[in-house]
């Protein structure tokens, strides 16, 4: 019986400066998709996978992310005294009990790997999802994909899709191997060139990393842009351990650009119970 997976890791202290001037004052992760931020519904996934433990690592002006998970009982007490009970449960509960909520702040802005290595006094010797909720995927919960696999072989695993080979440069781009347990990484490079590029299958933003990782993010120094990659520690992991690239079912809308967001807004605006029909016919009034 593998370890359950019980923390998940958010890294939130990016400054989300392609949304200036609306995360000025806001973080990036509270931008809503029709009713509900995005850091929600990545908290909503992890809990989803099992996750009893969110560690949060802010940096500066992040503060309405701990507001966010935090109980307001004036709020409580106003929607119950105006008899708002579908408000009231929105707010209410938004994490359960029996699952805590941990804030590290990130002192500096030194990468990816850098603000999960900031983790590590809360996560301990144990494997751990990381869950960048700039990428928004809808379906099946992607951290339970995770889950479900690590299960199977007890190595880490990270979630990837294939990109048009042209924009591999803007992400970790992979090389795997078919094996009795799955798709085993053989190479991880961050942001090649499409020329360099070991094949067009893209890592996007979860990960269930095993503890070994810990060591790798330790000794990794400065890497593209002159940050500490996260890339770079999975690269030196395979060096001694297995890792599995698990292509999701999903789909995958990247909220960290305008036009992934405005995308995600309309298909999740399409789908809300509440005013889905009514987006419909005004989408189709709009382009008609």
């Amino acid at each position: 019986m593998r370890k359950q997976v019980r923390a998940a890791v958010f890294p939130v202290a990016g400054r989300g400066t392609r949304f200036l001037p609306a995360t000025k004052a806001s973080p990036k992760e509270m931008l809503p998709i029709v009713d509900k931020p995005l850091i929600q519904y990545a908290v909503e996934e992890a809990i989803a996978a099992g996750a009893t433990k969110l560690v949060f690592v802010t940096g500066a002006s992040k503060r309405a992310i701990e507001d966010h998970f935090d109980t307001d009982a004036e709020l409580e007490r106003a929607l119950t005294e105006s008899g708002k009970t579908d408000l009231l449960e929105s707010v209410r509960d938004i994490v359960p009990n029996n699952v805590s909520c941990v804030y590290i702040r990130q002192g500096q802005p030194l990468g990816l790997g850098h603000a999960v290595l900031c983790a590590r006094p809360a996560v301990g010797d144990e494997p751990f999802f990381v869950h960048l909720a700039d990428d928004l995927i809808a379906g099946e919960p992607c951290l339970k994909e995770l889950a479900d696999e690590y299960e199977r072989h007890g190595s880490s695993v990270v979630a990837v899709e294939e990109v048009p080979h042209e924009n591999t440069s803007s992400y970790g781009i992979v090389a795997v191997e078919e094996s009795k347990n799955g798709r085993r990484m053989t190479e991880i490079v961050e942001k090649p060139k499409p020329a360099d590029a070991p094949s067009n299958l893209a890592v996007v933003g979860r990960y269930l990393l095993a503890p070994e990782i810990w060591g790798k993010l330790e000794g990794t120094g400065r890497g593209a842009g002159g940050e500490i990659q996260l890339t770079d520690a999975i690269a030196d992991l395979l060096d001694v351990a297995d890792v599995y690239a698990h292509s999701f079912s999903g789909t995958r809308y990247d909220c960290g650009s305008k036009l992934g967001y405005l995308q995600a807004t309309v298909a999740y605006g399409l789908s809300h119970s509440e005013i889905g029909d009514e987006f419909r016919t005004f989408l189709k009034r709009s382009v008609g």
